[in-house]
């Protein structure tokens, strides 16, 4: 349905309009220009055009009219309508190929020559060009010997599995090449935009290497031609003997190929553009060569050629040394022998000893080419394999049978040069339908390239299908047997076998072959360093960019210099029949990847996939591919290796070492198709606690430049993930997203670097929230997708908290744990985690202790086992210990806990350690009261500004009364200190008042235990407090409990439930330092906070008194379920 546009004129500002249009003209001017301005490795020029976003050139466009006044600050970032479209109507695209440099050449002035709009059409612009590029060598060379050695049924199913092949790539490639306007670049820019930089960067060496080596094959079958078939004698190496007839052509091959290799490069150095104005002298060769060959084969139904192949016995001889195929002749009535006896026998008398086979058969001569009325079709209808050396023979003619020998190669017999089966003709053949992407290639020339690609490309391929298959039943009806399988000729006297064929003369095929290898030749010389300087400037290959540099014009020399190095390679083969194979790989690869390209696009339904080609379906792609897949390993399995060998090691070095691009290719869409589906399936259950695997949320702080503060905190994800599973680092930043972008983008990088430093393999996320506390909360809720959500909690423990001027510190900390226990996550806190190993150290000898006091699913287990796997860790060995009660059998318990590891599959040393019953110790009193008071000061320092100063001095004047009353000295001591302190309004000194007020209450302590031998000798020691217990034994606990409170009075308000707790604390902290202190890590169960949120306080206190005197400490709290079993 046609679209209608509705063009409004707009009266104010139309010479301002005007105006502008006029700039616009000029900038899109220079669009056609950008690419000689470009530098080497930028990336593609090409895609500085109108269909990208590029507002570059519309900034300096100032909008002051007031008919769009609404859209002022909008047009300052977004071109309007009307220039868009005046970009659109006048883009048009640089050519491909020398055009370019042509005109870089033609430069005589400052000012360049304009470009024109491209005007080729279907015709000129791609079914010629392919049609040149399909016919060459392998039709003027191979086909015939293919036909007389395959037979014409295999022969029609090499062609046509090659031209099926071909032609459902040409589908896909027509189906991309309409799915907008492909750039100069043609076969590389498709697939590298489609699969992406890593695929894009292989394939597009492979269809170099291809390229270079089909100038190999071109050359070297211009070589032959020539000393073969024009001039013999210009031969540098003259084999003497038959048997040396191979290796003297194979040197004969390489002398001349590398002059004829260095004589077409130095063409297409200096002059280019007289390669592309010869292409249509070429292609007209090749033209006149076909049509030869069949008004030749029309020409055989009336009057056959007479070209006899003289035969001895059902033997095919060479005519190469003989004049006429007879034994002996009668001359002057005598009878005398012939060149062909002297041939075979050990001297020209009648009497000679002669070869066996030769005296027992006789001379026979028969006519090469019968003509299509002759009933030869039917003998050549099937095939002819035979190993190297094998004579060439006729079967319907009568011979006495006398054994082969091996000498009889060495006769002067056609024999096979090689070793014949199908897949190797099916690799010799292929070459033959390359070539289908030289419409592709120009693209920049079309007037229409997505009308004139397909349908040229389409109609080229079935043009040149039916002139293969008309060929092979034309040959295998016309030729003899005998003589197709001749590859070169020497039946008749070394005539190329196609040219005896063609009519009015042999000489139309010779020369017009020769010229057509040559015109290929060159075209692939000018072609191969032309793709690679665009694969050097995409930046992809870092070791390629200095092939992106040439000449001022753009010329690339470099490029060209290896492209002649390369093709040396083929030339120094000299074999085509063993360079074909080669080729034929990596064109293969590369219409493998195309139709790959294609039915991605189509199976992932992206947006941008809109061909206007419309007959293609991703089943015809998907059997191309598959084709193309059968047909490398058909033609040759080892080459087939090797080939995506050298694919494979260009795409991981590409991936590991080549720049990032981001071309909207369809690797990256089926990446994000595969992610969806796998996110679907993992919705659908739960793990198994055998899939269970910590996927770690790590909570990151920044400084107030965005700098990381812990990095170390990313080492110890690395090692305990050691690159598998999810890792989301996550961080905070207090404000509005408004006003704070700029930092979280800052954090963002700086956070992605700090992961990178320490291979810590994951994703960043920076959330901006009004505070802290909500932030985190929305972290532990959100981050994550679907299934892929994490399951840990990591985080650094705050070691200011005692300092910190906002006691929010502790407060969100707690509020974390809370929430990850709410949200059934596993927690991890690392204290003194800047102690903690990097990636690059390698712990020694030593332990990573796990202090197993309740079970929390298994995690205390899990973390050392996942740790040891990393290098760092490996060497250190894992001991568990179990804390037993008084009522506990130990003897047994480490008997189960051993019995436990054995079935988890896990080595490590079982302590159990008793921890006995004891009464609380006054040390354990005063650090709570400590505790508390403590904990009343933070509160008071919430309050405002007078209520604080008198909540402080009540606590001070009851605090100081309490001590007075049990040392005077001591409190007059204390009472200057206070009242100093209460004297300064600042959050320092109301801290230094708890230290000194813990003071005092020490100096009471000890002045009282100086005090006389009679009293009670109450310490801060647990061996005095033992000793106390064991001398007043006979006292019952509530007296102990009140002397010790008489001792104290403040101790008898503590909070019962608090001092249980610090008893716990000081008496398992004694435990764990006295067998964990110089292990290199300590897992231990980490306590809940407390249900009531007025102990949070306490609770911190708690902590610092478990992990006092360890080093490396990682506390752990389970999730709420088992994540480890001992079951398979």
């Amino acid at each position: 349905m046609p679209t209608s546009f509705t063009v409004v004129p707009v009266k104010d500002g139309a010479r301002k309009a005007k105006k502008c249009r006029q700039e616009e003209d000029v900038e899109d001017d220079n669009v056609l220009k950008e690419e000689d301005e470009e530098a080497a490795g930028d990336g593609v020029p090409k895609e500085n055009s109108p269909f990208i976003n590029n507002t570059d050139n519309d900034k300096g466009n100032n909008y002051d009219g007031t008919n769009m006044a609404l859209f002022e600050e909008e047009i300052e970032i977004n071109p309007m309508v009307s220039s868009l479209l005046n970009k659109l109507a006048n883009y048009t695209n640089l050519t491909q190929g020398a055009q370019e440099h042509e005109e870089a050449d033609n430069d005589e002035g400052p000012k360049k020559k304009e470009v024109k709009s491209p005007q080729m059409g279907t015709f000129m612009g791609v079914y010629l060009p392919c049609l040149q590029n399909i016919l060459g060598v392998i039709l003027f060379l191979r086909l015939t010997w293919i036909v007389g050695t395959a037979g014409i049924l295999e022969s029609l199913a090499i062609v046509l599995l090659c031209c099926s092949c071909t032609m459902l790539t040409a589908i896909s490639m027509s189906a991309i090449a309409t799915n907008g306007v492909v750039p100069a670049g043609g076969s590389y820019y498709m697939i590298s935009r489609s699969l992406g930089p890593e695929f894009g960067g292989a394939v597009g060496l492979c269809f170099y290497l291809g390229t270079t080596f089909a100038g190999s094959m071109y050359i070297l079958g211009t070589i032959e031609i020539l000393l073969t078939y024009i001039v013999p004698k210009a031969a540098i190496f003259v084999a003497e003997k038959k048997e040396d007839e191979v290796n003297a052509l194979l040197n004969n091959m390489r002398v001349y190929g590398t002059c004829c290799l260095a004589l077409m490069s130095v063409v297409v150095f200096v002059g280019v553009k007289y390669v592309n104005k010869l292409a249509l002298v070429f292609l007209a060769c090749v033209v006149l060569s076909i049509l030869a060959i069949y008004a030749g084969v029309i020409k055989t139904i009336f009057e056959p050629p007479d070209f006899p192949v003289c035969m001895l016995g059902n033997r095919t001889l060479q005519n190469n040394n003989f004049d006429s195929c007879l034994k002996t002749k009668v001359i002057d009535n005598l009878t005398v022998t012939t060149k062909l006896w002297r041939l075979f026998c050990d001297g020209p008398e009648l009497n000679a000893t002669c070869n066996e086979y030769f005296v027992l058969n006789n001379v026979t001569e028969m006519q090469g080419i019968p003509g299509l009325t002759s009933k030869v079709i039917s003998e050549n209808m099937w095939s002819e394999y035979g190993p190297l050396g094998k004579l060439v023979d006729d079967k319907k003619l009568e011979s006495v049978g006398v054994r082969a020998s091996a000498q009889d190669k060495y006769l002067p017999y056609v024999v096979n040069d090689i070793t014949t089966f199908f897949t190797l003709l099916v690799g010799i053949y292929f070459p033959s339908v390359t070539g289908i992407m030289a419409g592709s290639n120009r693209s920049g020339d079309l007037r229409d390239a997505q009308k004139s690609i397909p349908i040229g490309t389409i109609l080229a391929i079935a043009t040149t299908s039916f002139i293969y298959v008309t060929c092979v039943i034309l040959f295998g009806a016309s030729i003899e047997g005998v003589l197709l399988r001749d590859k070169f000729g020497d039946a008749v006297k070394g005539n190329l076998v196609i040219g005896t064929l063609s009519w009015p003369s042999p000489w139309v095929i010779v020369i017009g072959s020769f010229f057509s290898c040559c015109g290929a030749g060159l075209q692939s010389l000018t072609g191969a360093p032309r793709l690679l300087q665009a694969i050097a400037r995409d930046g992809i290959v870092p070791f390629l960019q200095v092939f992106g540099h040439g000449k001022a014009n753009g010329e690339p020399t470099w490029a060209l210099l290896l492209t002649a190095g390369i093709c040396e390679i083929g030339i120094l083969i000299a074999s085509l029949d063993a360079v074909a194979p080669i080729l034929s790989m990596f064109f293969l690869m590369c219409y493998l990847f195309v139709n790959l390209a294609c039915a991605l696009q189509t199976l992932l339904r992206t947006p941008n996939w809109r061909p206007r080609f419309k007959y293609y379906h991703w089943a015809l792609s998907f059997l191309g591919m598959s084709l193309c897949l059968a047909l490398m390993f058909i033609c040759s399995w080892y080459y087939a290796i090797v080939a995506m060998a050298i694919a494979t090691c260009i795409y991981k070095y590409i991936e590991y070492r080549g720049a990032e691009k981001e071309w909207g290719d369809g690797i990256r869409g089926l990446s994000l198709n595969a992610a969806r589906y796998a996110l679907i399936r993992l919705e659908e259950a739960p793990p198994h606690t055998k899939n269970w695997r910590p996927q770690v949320l790590v909570l990151l702080n920044v400084d107030s430049d965005q700098g990381v503060k812990h990095p170390r905190l990313l080492s110890l994800t690395t090692q305990l993930k050691a690159g598998k599973g999810l890792t989301i680092v996550g961080n905070v930043l207090e404000g509005t997203y408004l006003t704070k972008d700029t930092e979280a983008r800052k954090a963002e990088q700086n956070i992605k670097s700090a992961m990178s430093e320490e291979r810590t393999k994951g994703f960043c996320h920076v959330v901006v929230s009004s505070n802290l506390r909500d932030g985190v909360s929305h972290l532990i809720q959100s981050a994550g997708l679907g299934g892929m959500k994490h399951n840990t909690i990591l985080m650094a423990w705050p070691g200011t908290w005692r300092q910190a001027n906002d006691p929010q510190s502790w407060k969100n900390f707690i509020e974390t744990v809370r929430e990850s226990t709410a949200a059934h996550h596993a927690l991890l806190v690392a204290k003194n985690v800047d102690s903690f190993p990097t990636n690059l150290e390698r712990l020694g000898e030593g332990t990573i202790d796990v202090w197993w006091v309740v079970h929390d699913g298994g995690m205390l287990m899990l973390l050392p086992f996942l740790l040891r796997q990393h290098k760092v860790w490996r060497k250190c060995k894992m001991r568990i210990f179990t804390v037993a009660q008084m009522d506990d059998n130990s003897i047994q318990m480490k008997k189960d806990l051993q019995m436990f590891l054995y079935h988890l599959r896990l080595n490590a040393e079982v302590e159990v350690v008793e921890m006995h019953d004891n009464d609380i110790s006054a040390f354990t009193y005063e650090k709570t009261l400590v505790m508390e008071q403590r904990s009343q000061m933070l509160r008071q320092m919430q309050l405002s500004r007078t209520e604080r100063e008198r909540e402080i001095q009540s606590i001070t004047d009851e605090s100081r009364n309490s001590i007075r009353r049990k040392n005077p000295g001591a409190a007059s001591s204390t009472t200057r200190s206070r009242s100093t302190s209460a004297a300064e309004d600042t959050q320092e000194d109301e801290a230094q008042l708890i230290h000194d007020r813990n003071t005092a209450s020490h100096a009471a302590i000890n002045d009282k235990a100086e005090a006389g031998p009679d009293r009670v000798h109450m310490t801060w020691t647990k061996d005095k407090l033992f000793a106390e217990r064991n001398r007043n034994r006979e006292c019952n606990a509530n007296v102990a409990v009140r002397d010790l409170f008489n001792m104290k009075p403040e101790w008898e308000s503590l909070n019962q439930s608090n001092v249980r707790r610090m008893h716990t604390a000081v008496k398992l902290n004694e435990i764990v330092v006295n067998k964990s202190q110089g292990a290199q890590l300590v897992l231990l169960n980490m306590p809940g906070p407390p249900r009531n949120r007025g102990g949070d306080e306490n609770y911190m206190e708690f902590l610092e008194v478990l992990l006092e005197g360890l080093n490396r400490v990682l506390l752990v709290r389970g999730g709420g379920r088992e994540v480890i079993t001992i079951y398979s």
